[in-house]
């Protein structure tokens, strides 16, 4: 049917006065579970603007409550609508570009959504079908809305947007109602009902709406919800009406009830999820009566709670409470025989009870001594000098009491304990020959002695080879004693080292640790050829030396050097690293100066016959580095080949902390801060910060400022929301996610009680130490307040996270990262009934380690969580 005004418009004959007969007329009852009857006000425009008011409705199917973490489907469907055949001369054709845009609800994560088969009534033209769009029409994974539409074909914010084709949804001239009925004119349709899957993610509520969020909400807007393309002809002529409709009772009124929600769905808290428990019986072999015995039930998982029940056969023993996985109840047995036990653990809230198979235990007056079985293992072969582990089993496992190591009738060290059935002893041979090894058990109170069969271990002499290694002069002066020294690997080499000058011997040195040195004088000008030869020992080959030059003469005698530069392949900017050139001879002394290209990097002394530079680069990219030896008295300049180091960005990992209130009240703004930390404690440079509350942005993206961003937010609804902070990264530092904060928001309250807020914080701190920082909140009154959070302040910066103040005090221990005079005050940020209050600075002069009291400089937000 139609609506009365609509049919009795009196407008000229354009199609402005066919749009007006389009408009939705009362809808029909429907049968699902609740319909939300509204008004729509819409505007057509065409050669002349008609604005047009008209009943509809939303008929919502969805369950009445649902579990946190449940996934669940609900259906929605708007009602049916009609059109007249004609009006004022011009005949109606169809309305097409039909769309409907629903919001994917709050506290649900968005899982699927499909056209219900069937639903619709009297549509031809592109097949309906349901987008994932965000404001700008736009399909979009993430984006907020869902769009019921043909491909989305649509007259604006679409992605195939015409005011002047037919496209998309299409109803065509049908003029009978939703139940076939003739209906003498008008032409009825309906759009069909979408299922929507989502996942409740919290305790509260879920409302499924219409779009009416920020444009959506304005009157003859392309961003209203429902939008179409009524299509008249005229004298031989086509006529376009772009309609567009919002949820309110005429152009000029605020959005209705239609805007609100359109069903309410509760999320309860989702019950403890009961898993099954294992039981597993620990008991001793044997018991003795009179004398107590531990019987112990091990319970999986770890994590249950309750009591296990101990039984011998149906008669209750006792009970234990289980305590991190493990219950153990001390019985002592009365009765001689064969107990059968088992353990019933009774269950708890989230665990079922199990019960543990049957364990015996065999229980005397006297203990049951059983017969005992050793068995040694040991290597076929050993060196002197080599340790080579000496193992016996003994068996039955439960077997306790000591294993005697013995080398044919000698023991070999101490008794070694049994522990879980074996005895190890680590042994170090240092004779020769074959050696019969045995293992003879000692017995305990249940188990016998025995011993072992033997092993046989046939040990050698370990001879390794040896290398000599020659050190001495480039130069000596005749009459002047110098050290010439050998080096003997492996290091615990001993023996001699007879050194020679040519074939003539001059001396013999002993080798102690590794090396042997001879000081020796030359009489004689001229070149000296001098070798080293190790003379070996029981363990060590024979060895010799290469041959070592020494130029002897009167007056010193300067001699070419070599410079060998050794620096790594690549770096990292803000990383130092080790340049080091070798320069030979190694008695060589003076300096080593390094370059990068034509810039001097800087000078290192020679020492030992290297010099070192540790060096940080600034830039990326290849650099050429160069090592230029100064020479000294005896040696010649030398310069060193070019080595090429890549240079390459350090990029670091980084962590992103909120700071937020835990209290907030709407209208009133509110700082939420970021701040984005190295490993080392140091600011990140660089990239922007994007606010979030739960999964919609607030603002856009705030860039990052001496490792911190600060958005003043205003929030507008009551409630908890959740609060996250994502880094996009930058050059040379990866993206961070904080974790998530709440803010408990509520309506302003009519009085707020004035807080006057004071600061306890030390004088003195030291850079990396934890100090603690008191902030004391009270009324002016002198009562302590209870609620809200503070603040700590290093000048406008805010230092760790808002701590909650507990009976009048919020502690923050904090590691200042800086050095130097550190401004620290604390910030009440209010509460429900308390007004917010900042404390006088004080004054904490923060030293470097072991510089009590130094200076330094404030820096930024680098000092907020310490180094």
């Amino acid at each position: 049917m139609s609506t009365p005004s609509a049919r009795s418009l009196a407008v000229p004959v354009t199609s402005a006065a066919v749009v007006a007969g389009m408009m939705f007329t009362a809808t029909p009852a429907s049968a699902a579970a609740t319909t939300l009857p509204f008004t729509n006000s819409c505007q057509a425009s065409a050669v002349l603007t008609v604005h047009k008011t008209a009943a509809t409705s939303m008929t919502v199917d969805a369950p009445a409550s649902v579990e946190a973490g449940e996934t669940f489907t609900y259906r929605i469907q708007p009602g049916g609508s009609s059109y007249p055949n004609s009006e004022s001369g011009a005949t109606t054709t169809n309305i097409s570009r039909l769309k409907v845009d629903y919001n994917i609800p709050a506290n649900a994560t968005f899982v699927s959504a499909s056209v219900v088969p069937g639903t619709g009534v009297n549509l031809d033209g592109v097949a309906p079908s349901v987008l994932r769009i965000n404001t700008s029409g736009a399909a979009d994974p993430a984006g907020t809305l869902l769009r019921l539409s043909g491909n989305n074909e649509v007259i604006a914010n679409g992605g195939n947007n015409s005011t002047n084709s037919e496209g998309g949804i299409r109803a065509p001239k049908l003029q009978k109602d939703l139940n076939g009925n003739s209906t003498g004119g008008d032409s009825w349709f309906r759009l069909p009902a979408i299922d929507v899957t989502v996942t409740a993610t919290a305790p509260g509520v879920i409302t499924p709406t219409i779009r009416t969020a920020g444009n959506a909400g304005s009157y003859n807007n392309n961003e209203n919800y429902y939008s179409f393309l009524p299509r008249a002809s005229f004298l031989g002529g086509t006529q376009w009406a772009p309609t567009r409709c919002t949820p309110r009772d005429n152009k000029d009124a605020a959005l209705n009830a239609g805007a609100g929600p359109l069903a309410t769905i509760t999320v309860n808290n989702a019950g403890p999820v009961v898993v099954d428990s294992t039981t597993t019986l620990n008991v001793p072999a044997t018991a003795k009566t009179g004398t107590a015995v531990d019987l112990t039930a091990t319970v999986a998982p770890n994590d249950a709670t309750g009591t296990v029940e101990f039984k011998d056969g149906a008669t209750v023993l006792g009970s234990a409470p289980v305590t991190g996985g493990t219950a153990t109840l001390n019985h002592t047995f009365t009765a001689n025989g064969t107990h059968s036990i088992t353990a019933v653990y009774g269950g708890d809230a989230t665990h079922h009870p199990s019960t543990s198979a049957a364990g015996p235990v065999e229980v005397t007056t006297d203990p049951v001594i059983v017969d005992s079985t050793t068995t040694v293992t040991a290597p076929a072969t050993a060196k002197t000098g080599t340790a080579v582990d000496l193992t016996a089993a003994v068996a039955p496992a439960g077997a306790t009491g000591t294993v005697q190591f013995k080398d044919g009738a000698t023991d070999i060290g101490a008794p070694v304990p049994v522990t879980d059935g074996s005895a190890t002893l680590n042994h170090t041979f240092t004779t020769t020959g074959a050696h019969a090894i045995t293992a003879v058990y000692s017995g305990d109170a249940t188990h016998r002695p025995s011993t072992s069969a033997a092993a046989t271990v046939d040990v050698s002499v370990n001879m390794v080879d040896s290398t000599t290694t020659l050190n001495v002069p480039a130069t000596a002066k005749t009459g002047t004693a110098v050290d010439l020294t050998a080096t003997v690997t492996p290091a615990e080499a001993t023996g001699t080292v007879e050194f020679k000058d040519g074939a003539t011997v001059l001396g013999t040195a002993p080798v102690t640790g590794g090396t042997a040195t001879l000081n020796h004088t030359f009489t004689a000008d001229g070149t000296h050829s001098i070798t080293a030869v190790y003379s070996g020992d029981t363990g060590h080959n024979t060895s010799t030396s290469g041959a070592g030059t020494v130029e002897v003469s009167t007056d010193p005698v300067i001699v070419d050097s070599t410079t060998t530069l050794n620096v790594p392949a690549t770096a990292k900017t803000g990383t130092a690293v080790d340049l080091t050139a070798t320069v030979t001879p190694a008695e060589a002394t003076g300096t080593v100066e390094f370059k990068d290209g034509a810039t001097v990097l800087g000078t290192a002394p020679v020492t030992g016959g290297t010099a070192t530079l540790s060096h940080t680069f600034t830039t990326v990219g290849t650099h050429d580095i160069t090592a230029g030896y100064s020479g000294d008295t005896t040696h010649r300049p030398s310069t060193a080949s070019a080595g090429a180091i890549e240079v390459s960005v350090d990029v670091v990992d980084t962590t992103t902390t909120l700071n937020v209130p835990g209290n907030a009240t709407t209208g009133e703004s509110v700082d939420l801060w970021a701040l984005v930390k190295s490993p080392e404690n140091t600011d990140a440079v660089g990239g922007t910060v994007q606010f979030k509350d739960g999964g919609t942005d607030i603002g856009g993206p705030i860039a990052l400022v001496d490792g911190g961003a600060k958005l003043a937010h205003t929030f507008t609804s009551a409630g908890n929301h959740s609060i996250t902070a994502v880094y996009s990264g930058a050059d040379g530092f990866n993206g961070s996610t904080g974790q998530a904060k709440t803010v408990t928001v509520t309506d302003p309250v009519p009085v707020e009680v004035a807080t006057v807020t004071t600061l306890e914080a030390p004088a003195t701190a030291t850079k990396g130490d934890p100090v603690n920082l008191t902030a004391t909140v009270k009324t002016e009154s002198g009562d302590a307040v209870t609620t809200g959070t503070v603040r700590f302040m290093d000048g406008t910066t805010p230092i760790g996270e808002a701590v909650n103040v507990v009976d009048g005090k919020a502690v923050l221990p904090y590691a200042f990262g800086e050095t130097g005079a550190r401004q620290i005050t604390a910030v009440y940020t209010g509460s429900t009934g308390f007004k917010e209050s900042t404390s006088t600075a004080s004054t904490v002069t923060v030293s470097a380690p072991g510089n009590p009291g130094g200076g330094g400089s404030l820096g930024s937000l680098e000092n907020i969580f310490g180094s």
